[in-house]
């Protein structure tokens, strides 16, 4: 049923494009250029909506730093993307001063800040080969269990699950994937001195009307060591 479902999903994509194809064509013969051109940007925008040709918007990814000792890190962000927000501001990455119970304090304003947030929009795929099909209302609940199994602290799921919980509950399903190297080989962090453990938690999931199956998705827990580095992020995805 996944692969199945996976293929519905090539076949919109493949007749969405086709109707891309046509709606360019009916624009090359369009007599009135001005009515013309206001015509197909409009058709262009609906179709490529559509199609999800449109930025996909990388949401609330945040950063959070726990060394050993009090600590100066530089943490720098390769984003295939455009950054649309931050905080701290970035400018061209983050110095700061890091201390075992998470604070950090940053040396561009003096600030204290409880973790580096950043969002953006990028064109990044992801990988829905395997998931988890869950009901609105069960959401809280398995996010909770599940971040917990992958070594997010309370604080740090709690924190997780009150951003994304509101747009998810309401939606009668829910498919939701953790994503892997999809999510960080577009959006690579730099960060000196280097961590001893890192993790970075990205959820992508798409609202459903009705339940699908899924090849259940195999997560891997974590431990943390040394300096550890912990993220955590998602995306919304529609059809």
């Amino acid at each position: 049923m996944g692969v199945e479902f996976e293929r519905t999903c090539w076949r919109r994509e493949k007749k969405r494009s086709r109707l891309l194809n046509l709606m360019i064509r009916v624009w090359q013969h369009e007599s009135d250029p001005p009515k013309g051109m206001v015509k197909f940007f409009v058709i262009i925008l609906v179709v490529a909506a559509l199609a999800g040709m449109m930025s996909i918007s990388t949401a609330k990814p945040v950063i959070y730093l726990y060394p050993e000792r009090p600590m100066d890190v530089t943490v720098l962000l390769d984003y295939n993307g455009k950054l649309r927000s931050t905080y701290p501001k970035y400018d061209d990455g983050w110095n700061v001063t890091a201390y075992p119970d998470g604070r950090i304090v940053n040396h561009a304003d003096g600030l204290e800040y409880s973790y580096l947030f950043w969002d953006g929009d990028s064109r990044m795929k992801f990988d829905f080969s395997s998931g988890f099909v869950v009901a609105g209302p069960d959401t809280a609940e398995f996010l909770r269990k599940k971040l917990d199994y992958m070594g997010l602290t309370p604080r740090e799921y709690n924190e997780f699950i009150v951003y994304w919980l509101p747009m998810m509950e309401k939606n009668r399903y829910n498919l939701i994937s953790f994503q892997g190297a999809t999510y960080t080989d577009n959006a690579d962090l730099f960060i000196t001195p280097e961590p001893d453990s890192m993790l970075r938690v990205f959820m992508a999931f798409k609202p459903l009307s009705y339940p699908i199956a899924a090849p259940p998705q195999k997560l891997v827990p974590f431990e943390r060591k040394g300096f550890a580095v912990i993220e955590w992020g998602g995306s919304e995805v529609k059809f």
